[in-house]
């Protein structure tokens, strides 16, 4: 039977009444420390859901917005407040159409609600000063959680009727042509996120518990997921003061709120993990967390295997926007880092042919393309399929031993952020080019796990002043830049490194410039432009 958000959310609400499911920071304004981290119990929440659902199907039927009309909500989604506009809306009978702060053009949003067939927006406060080309009903998101109460009557939570209905709307991390791709999640694909996220966040001590943090903003899927891996077995999430939160404030979660289940990027991790090393104390505490997942951007191998070794419990859930979780390690005996499929799926590894330059180099072993095959319960819209019905990830994987893996990277131009948001190098590379032909001989962006982008230059003169040839490339290329996500955006002349012609690792074949390389290379400039290293 198909199983929706909402049925778990009652179903759990229910049984769960008494126990915390979230805590949140009460924070000092003059020190900036946390003072408290208040419970709130599921009861509470499932009251403030209820109120809000009735508020805002209020304020929509009184617009003449029908039930199940999708209405875009452009919020951080990064704390309690944000929950209950996602499930209040939910509850409301209308489709949420996420999208966060990450993605602050105005233009570039207006146009995903009309693809969408959006009838309003809420918004959180901080847009208030850019929506006057809104061209549908604009609210702006509420503040607190104490709202009045209105009289509005709410339909019941009951099966799904049609398994194909959106629940949700997502977008696609990274922008195709200066704008994300819709990524409409039906009932269908919901019911598998419910069954994967039962079972990676299973409770190892049922008699306990366990207690985890905010992997990211409900206005992207990985948190969505967890969290609704967190409601069904009546745990805990906390809700850190800031992302990423630093490993002083793990440490204060772990003592005054009890985690014991680390959820987190894996550029955060490797935060943590590089702390640790420094901080006997910090290690002591990892090593007692019953689970160490990460998600999104790989840790390096020699950190991964550190982490291993020292009796740090570690997991790495390989997933993606369209596919919501994948595959997951820790299963394997001898090689606890090798990735098996999650169950329940239907998943293809395709061989490749060696051509792709940027990707073989790192190693001589066959390589596989990870392909979600039309049959598997969590392939995505048909939008986002290729043309034989299947999802093509574009990711790479090696056999290591019968139906293990571990990753090679990926088969295009895209890297990842720090946050493990996608971004379209090539995307980038090209406009430049073209804004900019008689001022770049070669070009090549790299900042795979990096807050953003930067971009190396080989100019087409060697003489040419390169602090003004820095900043004619940012205004060549700003209009590009304002429609894309902001962890996509180069935008200042300090994300532009101007190099001698020449300098750029090359293939030996073709001399095509070797993007891993370049970051190995420049991993310095790289720590330095951002004041740190990762």
């Amino acid at each position: 039977m198909i199983k929706s958000h909402l049925q778990v959310y009652q179903s759990s609400t229910s049984r769960y009444s008494s126990s915390p499911l979230f805590r949140v920071p009460e924070v000092c304004s003059s020190t900036g420390n946390v003072q408290e981290w208040t419970a709130i119990t599921y009861q509470q929440f499932s009251d403030d859901v209820e109120r809000y659902a009735r508020y805002w199907s209020k304020v929509l039927r009184e617009r003449g917005i029908p039930r199940r009309s999708v209405i875009g909500l452009w919020l951080s989604g990064l704390t309690y407040i944000d929950c209950i506009h996602i499930y209040g809306m939910s509850r409301a009978g209308y489709t949420p159409q996420m999208f966060s702060l990450r993605l602050p053009n105005p233009d570039v949003v207006y146009e995903l609600l009309r693809k969408a067939d959006a009838k309003a927006l809420v918004y959180d406060s901080c847009f208030e000063s850019v929506l006057s080309g809104c061209s549908i009903p604009a609210y702006q998101a509420l503040k607190t959680r104490n709202i009045e109460s209105v009289h509005e009557e709410l339909e019941e939570i009951g099966p799904v009727q049609n398994e194909n209905d959106a629940a949700f709307i997502f977008h696609t991390s990274g922008s195709t042509s200066g704008s994300p791709k819709l990524v409409p999640c039906s009932y269908r694909w919901l019911n598998t996120v419910v069954q994967k996220s039962n079972f990676l966040t299973r409770p190892r001590n049922p008699d306990r518990q366990d207690v985890t943090v905010f992997i990211g903003s409900m206005s992207h899927i990985a948190q969505t997921f967890m969290f609704l891996g967190t409601l069904q077995h009546g745990s805990c999430v906390i809700q850190p003061t800031k992302m990423p939160y630093t490993s002083e404030e793990l440490i204060d979660m772990i003592h005054r709120c009890g985690l014991n289940r680390l959820n987190a990027f894996g550029s955060w991790l490797g935060m943590h993990l590089k702390n640790s090393r420094q901080d006997p104390k910090l290690l002591s505490l990892l090593i007692g967390l019953d689970d160490v997942l990460y998600s999104g951007l790989a840790i390096s191998r020699e950190e991964e295997q550190w982490a291993i070794k020292n009796g740090i419990r570690i997991r790495n859930l390989f997933g993606s926007t369209e596919v919501g979780g994948m595959l997951i390690s820790g299963g394997h005996e001898k090689n606890p880092a090798l990735l098996q499929r999650l169950p329940g799926v239907a998943y293809e590894f395709v061989p490749i042919s060696s051509g792709n330059t940027e990707v073989v180099h790192q190693s001589s072993a066959a390589l596989y393309e990870l392909v979600i095959l039309a049959h598997s319960p969590d392939c995505p819209d048909v939008s986002l399929r290729g043309a034989d019905g299947h999802l093509h990830t574009g990711d790479l994987f090696q056999e290591v031993t019968p139906g293990w893996y571990v990753s090679r990277g990926r088969d295009d131009d895209w890297i990842k952020s720090e946050t493990s948001l996608r971004c379209d190098t090539k995307a980038i590379e090209d406009n430049a080019r073209a804004m900019c032909g008689g001022l770049i001989a070669e070009c090549v962006v790299v900042g795979s796990g990096r807050p953003s982008p930067v971009m190396f230059i080989e100019p087409t003169g060697a003489d040419m002043d390169h602090d003004k040839l820095k900043k004619e490339i940012i205004r060549k290329t700003r209009q590009f830049h304002s429609r894309r996500y902001l962890h996509e955006r180069i935008t200042s002349p300090n994300m532009v490194v101007v190099v001698p012609r020449g300098t750029l690792p090359r293939t030996a074949t073709k001399g095509n410039i070797r993007r891993k390389a370049v970051e190995e290379a420049f991993a310095s400039d790289l720590d330095r432009i951002f004041g740190r290293s990762i």
